[in-house]
Formats: C-alpha cells, sequence, structure tokens
C-alpha cells in the first residue's frame, strides 16, 4: 500500500485540536490542493470562507447546534455552493439568451464541486499533520449563518470543516464492507441487504466496545430514526430563496 492511500485509509473525524495556530501557508496550500479537484465543465463553482475571528467562530459553533470544536479549532473553513460567480462573470456574454444558473442541475454541479474540492483539501490537511471534522450542523441554522458570513444570492452554505493540530487520537469507525458498496456491471439488490446485516453485527460490536456495552444499536436502526426525523425541512424554502432550483 502506498502512502496516499495509507493516509486515505487512516482517516479520522478529529474534534479537539491544540493551540497551535494553522499558518497562512498551510490554508493556502490546503485549499489550493482543494481547487485541482475535478470540477464539472471547470465552472468551479464553489467558495471557502476561512473563519479564524475568534467571536466569529464562536457565533458559528452555536448556529451549529452548540458543537464546542467549531469555537475551539483554529481554522473553520465554510464550503459554500457558489453560482454567483458564475453568473456575474457570464452575465456580459449572454445578452438576451435565457440562462439556467437557477435550475437544478446546476445546484447539483456547484453542491458536487464543493464536495469535491473539500476532500482534496481534507486529503491535503491530514498530509500535512493536521485534522478535520465536516460540520454539516451550520445547515441547521443556514438563513442565520448565510447572513452573518454576507452570502449574496446564488451562495450557499453546504457544510463548515475544523481544521487544526490533533489533540486526540481517535480510532477508525468501520465503514460498510466493500460489497455492499461495490457493485460489478449492475446493482445487487440482495448482496446490498446481505452485506448491511453483516455491518450491523459490526457496528453493535464497535458501539459496544467503545461505550463500555452501554450502547449496542446496529446501524439500521440508527439509520431509521435518521430517516424518520425531520431534519432541516427549511432548506429547500431556504435554497429556493437563494435563487436555486427554480427550473
Amino acid at each position: 500500500m502506498n502512502e496516499t492511500v495509507s493516509l486515505l485509509m487512516k482517516h479520522r473525524s478529529i474534534r479537539k485540536f491544540t493551540s497551535d495556530p494553522v499558518s497562512q501557508e498551510q490554508l493556502a496550500t490546503i485549499v489550493g490542493a482543494g481547487q485541482m479537484a475535478s470540477s464539472s465543465s471547470n465552472v468551479q463553482a464553489y467558495s471557502v470562507i476561512a473563519v479564524t475571528d475568534q467571536g466569529l467562530k464562536s457565533q458559528l459553533a452555536e448556529l451549529a447546534g452548540g458543537q464546542a470544536y467549531v469555537a475551539e479549532c483554529p481554522v473553520f473553513l465554510v464550503w459554500c455552493a457558489d453560482l454567483y460567480r458564475l453568473k456575474q462573470a457570464s452575465a456580459p456574454y449572454i445578452g438576451d439568451k435565457a440562462s439556467y444558473e437557477d435550475s437544478v442541475e446546476n445546484f447539483t454541479v456547484a453542491t458536487i464541486d464543493a464536495a469535491l474540492a473539500s476532500q482534496n483539501a481534507a486529503i491535503a490537511a491530514e498530509a500535512m499533520g493536521l485534522g478535520v471534522v465536516y460540520i454539516g450542523g451550520i445547515r441547521s441554522r443556514i438563513q442565520e449563518v448565510s447572513e452573518l458570513l454576507g452570502l449574496p444570492e446564488l451562495v450557499y452554505p453546504a457544510f463548515g470543516m475544523c481544521v487544526g493540530v490533533p489533540d486526540q487520537e481517535p480510532g477508525t469507525r468501520p465503514r460498510l464492507p466493500l460489497a455492499a458498496v461495490l457493485h460489478m456491471n449492475g446493482y445487487d439488490k440482495e448482496e446490498t441487504v446481505q452485506q448491511v446485516k453483516l455491518y450491523d453485527e459490526t457496528m453493535v460490536n464497535y458501539l459496544s466496545e467503545r461505550t463500555g456495552g452501554q450502547r449496542t444499536t446496529s446501524w439500521s436502526e440508527i439509520m431509521a430514526t435518521r430517516l424518520t426525523e425531520p431534519v432541516r425541512l427549511h432548506m429547500k424554502p431556504f435554497l429556493e430563496a437563494k435563487g436555486f432550483m427554480k427550473q
């Protein structure tokens, strides 16, 4: 196994950081590596807001559901799907033609672009000895996050990312068996269901060991709870008000 693959296989979410800062050079390298990720038609439909101001981080931590590590990490990156820049750049050349920056397809492209760039950035950070954790909680109060960061139309904060020097050594969390996600030449419905049953046993053992027997919930049970909770149903009207997904 080469060094890059080994690094990928050892990913852990880090939620406790030392007081060491992330330098501007490190930040530039991290985001620069993100920029080299694949982008649909080279639209590069994302932006990153690096938050280092302590007061601003504290506000974002509260808006993300009281996640203290957002305030405690040296830099908090907010990854935004961004079609505003695309609209402004192309406006002088469109003239009276119809424009589709508000289509579902372009929303999808921008969201995927942000995700691809962020994962490149995460790998770069880990290669430099830093740790990261993704924060989807910023979508819980997304309107307030958007206003706090001054995001214009056609820009939305997809997720955040804490970055810093790790101050903990968490173990790696078991993933679904490869056979549950890798299908050859077509989707195998029976196999993926069977593999989930095996994964449920793995997760029960993992959680039991991690919590000293206090939690023995299977992955399927956890997912059932997630699917039956009305989570962030405000996202659709928020995105529409921001100018997304209108056609």
